[in-house]
């Protein structure tokens, strides 16, 4: 037997008749299309209605059936779903013992989008577009552009660019009334382009992406990292700066060429201190979160003191090197980070072992 599906994915058989889908029979098809063009005429379904009694009417060398399924205006999966469940429903009231294959009629690109699903349920043998004559092609080019256009990834790709191009002549006029030169214009506008096509060629803009999705999920689970991560990186650009202006101090004050030894030190020596302080703002912000979550173990309270440890030792050996201090300071100074962070472990894991956290949280309210 063969199965001519006539598909209105959209359902607008459904929503501008009275009509109740599927639609089964020929007589029962013909009176839909009737229905549907007496309350829209200038709906492309109906053309697809009245093909599917057309095929049925040639077809003569076996048995033939035809049928209309509908699916609804909610969105591509929901109405592949519903034209799904119509079918089945088609495919059960078939009295037939023979095997079945569908031929499909629709009435542009967007409904061949449900083939695969109308496959999945039966064997197809062919689709049949029908397009009014005068607008051949055109419901497949504006479907065709509004798939593009819907597409974040090729409207990232092939939008930004051409606005960014589209750019370089107003930019230019607002530079000529700024009376500045126009090679800074094509200059920036390309350097744009360029960092963009570069970000997505390598990836980044995956990245990126992610890293906003986070900071939008800290930021509505009221997540303290998220302050301490901001303060840490301005103290990191602090340290920056202060390591600059240490070194610069250094060299003012000798005579000599600096090695990259006597650099390194200086850079480090002067940053230490505030490096020092972002890692334990970033260490009890993670505590907290970690504390207010119910998930912190004894183990997570080592970190500000091995950033205090290791701080200890990079400003020694820094001043060291730059003579700042002598032999014994060293000395200490290596002597006290390593105690350090050896009694905060050893604490810590006695705390740990005397009073598990795991117990404490599976222990019965009751």
């Amino acid at each position: 037997m063969l199965l001519v599906l006539c598909v209105d994915l959209d359902d607008d058989l459904g929503r501008k008749t009275d009509v109740e889908t599927p639609v089964v029979g020929r007589d029962a098809v013909e009176d839909a299309a009737v229905a549907l063009a007496t309350a829209d005429p200038e709906d492309s379904d109906v053309n697809v209605l009245f093909q599917g009694v057309h095929v049925a009417d040639e077809v003569t060398d076996e048995a033939v059936e035809v049928a209309a399924v509908t699916g609804n205006d909610g969105g591509d999966v929901s109405a592949n779903r519903e034209v799904g469940e119509e079918v089945d429903e088609v495919l059960a009231g078939l009295s037939t013992g023979e095997g079945v294959t569908a031929l499909i009629v629709t009435d542009g690109a967007q409904d061949e989008s449900v083939v695969p699903v109308i496959r999945s349920r039966v064997t197809v043998d062919g689709v049949r577009r029908v397009v009014v004559r005068q607008a051949q092609d055109l419901e497949s080019v504006y479907y065709t552009m509004k798939q593009v256009l819907n597409d974040p990834e090729t409207r990232g790709t092939i939008l930004v660019p051409m606005g960014i191009l589209l750019l370089i002549y107003p930019l230019a006029v607002i530079a000529s009334m700024l009376e500045l030169p126009g090679g800074v214009v094509f200059g920036v506008v390309s350097a744009l382009l360029g960092f963009y096509l570069l970000s997505r060629g390598l990836g980044l803009m995956q990245a990126v992406d992610t890293l906003i999705g986070r900071a939008r999920n800290s930021l509505y689970a009221g997540r303290v990292t998220i302050i301490t991560y901001l303060v840490a990186a301005a103290l990191l650009v602090i340290g920056g700066v202060s390591g600059l202006n240490q070194l610069e101090s250094v060299r003012a004050g000798t005579a000599d060429t600096l090695g990259a030894l006597e650099v390194l030190a200086a850079l480090v020596h002067g940053a230490v201190q505030w490096f020092a302080a972002a890692g334990i703002t970033t260490s009890l912000g993670q505590i907290t979160d970690e504390y207010l979550a119910d998930r912190l173990e004894w183990r997570y309270l080592n970190a500000p003191f091995y950033v205090v440890a290791i701080a200890v030792v990079l400003e020694a050996v820094s001043a060291y090197f730059l003579s700042l201090t002598n032999l014994s300071y060293l000395a200490a100074a290596l002597t006290g980070g390593t105690l350090l962070g050896l009694v905060s472990t050893l604490a810590f894991a006695v705390a740990e072992s005397r009073f598990p956290r795991d117990a404490e949280r599976d222990r019965d309210p009751a």
